[in-house]
Formats: structure tokens, C-alpha cells, sequence
């Protein structure tokens, strides 16, 4: 499956980060870093609220675009109305860098989010370093204690937390940690099917200071609408906008 091949990746990435990085070196640094923007007022803001993504490929799509200008794209997004910006930067499987998520941070004024599969403190200080204003957390590749322990890290050193869950047993997981945004992922973690009636199944058991933030399988001003009128009103788009030949103006559309 899938998501089981890109957490070993991704552990097998861990070790060799933590032969080269100076974690006393990384705690150090974020000690003497800006305040980080606010990514929990940018995306609960009651109107239609679009994390738009930097995504350069999937698994289950192969490459969505060709020698894409990471900065280029931020500007666009920042330009015709998003609320954030999300930075894939997981490298073997959707082409990202944690290099991309610096560029953006330093081209654009909002909140950026480094989304990636973080199963590690170490992955949170350099996210932070890095210029992240939040993080990911996803709970299918994360237990409670996983969970509290990174969300906590996460919250001392200012940074947004996005938890991302996709059925009822994850919901039920990260509740008790209190989180300020649960993303619902619309896609199927196992089969890569997506459906937007996830978000309308599971939104009813999330509590109502939540804000919640329906991922994947967002294309139309259609899909807005239903979710919308569902109560939901922030959304992490990505695939939809980075294969527009206008992205900008498919930004724009979704908002408006």
C-alpha cells in the first residue's frame, strides 16, 4: 500500500537526518526565530478560506506539473485570495523539498504549512527552521501518545497544527488533544479513493469551536457549495489548481 511505503521512506529519511543534523543546533535556532504567522486566524475566518497547495506530483497521479516555479505559484495563490499556503515537501513520492517550503516563506506574506508525513520531534524543529508557520499531523501514521507529544512540540514553538484525520476511529483518537483545526481528508489513505461526502459524514462529530478544513477531491464551485452549506468553510486545495493553465483564476472562481 501506499502510505505504508511512504512511511518506511520516511523513516528510513529520519535516520539519516538525524546522522547530519545538530538538534541542539536546530532547538537553538528556533529560539531565535520570528513569531510565526498565524495560520489558525488565516483559516477560521468564516468565509471561504482556501489553503492553496504547492504540490509538484502524487503517488496516485504521477507528475501533476512539469518544472513547476515554486515562488511563482505562491505568488499567484497570494495574489488571487488564499488564506495559506500549503508546501508538500516530501521528496519520493510527491517531489517536494523541505527548500521549496523555504522559498515560499521568504517570497509571500502568509501562513505557510509544511505538509509532509512527520513521525518525529526532529521533523518539527526543522519544519520550524525552515520557515514553517504550521504543521501536519496525520493521524493515520500516528498514535495518541504520537499525536500529543508532536502537537505539543509543535504548539510550544508557536507553530499551527493542522491534524488530519479520515474516518471515525482516527476522529476519536484526536479529540482528546483539543486541536484548534482537524482537516478531514476526503481521500481514502489505503485505496487513494476520494469523496467529499467524508467530510459531511464525519463533520457532525467534530465539536463546533473547531475549525475544520476539508482536504482533497475539491475541483468545482460545486463542491464548495455543498460543503459550505454542510458548515464547512476552509478547504486545502491542490491537484485543481496546480493543473489549472490559470491557477489563479480557478482561485479565485473556487472563493468567489
Amino acid at each position: 500500500m501506499f502510505l505504508e511505503k511512504i512511511v518506511l521512506q520516511k523513516k528510513a529519511e529520519i535516520r539519516e537526518l538525524k546522522e547530519k543534523a545538530d538538534i541542539d543546533q536546530l532547538i537553538d535556532e528556533t529560539k531565535r526565530l520570528p513569531a510565526p504567522r498565524d495560520f489558525y486566524h488565516a483559516v477560521s475566518n468564516g468565509s471561504v478560506s482556501i489553503i492553496a497547495e504547492i504540490k509538484k506530483a502524487s503517488p496516485s497521479k504521477g507528475e501533476l506539473s512539469r518544472n513547476m516555479d515554486v515562488v511563482s505559484q505562491a505568488k499567484i495563490y497570494e495574489d488571487n485570495g488564499a488564506a495559506a499556503i500549503s508546501v508538500l515537501t516530501e521528496k519520493y513520492f510527491f517531489k517536494g523539498s523541505i527548500d521549496d517550503l523555504r522559498k515560499v516563506k521568504d517570497a509571500v506574506g502568509l501562513p505557510v504549512l509544511c505538509k509532509d508525513f512527520i513521525l518525529d520531534p526532529l521533523q518539527v524543529y526543522e519544519s520550524r527552521v525552515a520557515g514553517a508557520d504550521a504543521i501536519l499531523l496525520i493521524a493515520a501514521i500516528l498514535s495518541a501518545q504520537q499525536l500529543e507529544v508532536l502537537s505539543m512540540l509543535a504548539s510550544s514553538l508557536g507553530l499551527g497544527v493542522l491534524v488530519e484525520v479520515h474516518n471515525h476511529d482516527e476522529l476519536t483518537k484526536v479529540l482528546p488533544l483539543n486541536p484548534k483545526v482537524i482537516g478531514i481528508n476526503n481521500r481514502n489513505l489505503i485505496t487513494f479513493e476520494v469523496n467529499i461526502s467524508n467530510s459531511l459524514m464525519l463533520l457532525p462529530l467534530v465539536p463546533e469551536n473547531v475549525c475544520v478544513v476539508s482536504e482533497s477531491g475539491i475541483h468545482s464551485k460545486r463542491d464548495i457549495s455543498i460543503l459550505r452549506e454542510a458548515g464547512i468553510s476552509a478547504f486545502l486545495i491542490g491537484e485543481a489548481l496546480v493543473k489549472s493553465h490559470n491557477p489563479g483564476e480557478k482561485l479565485r472562481s473556487l472563493i468567489n
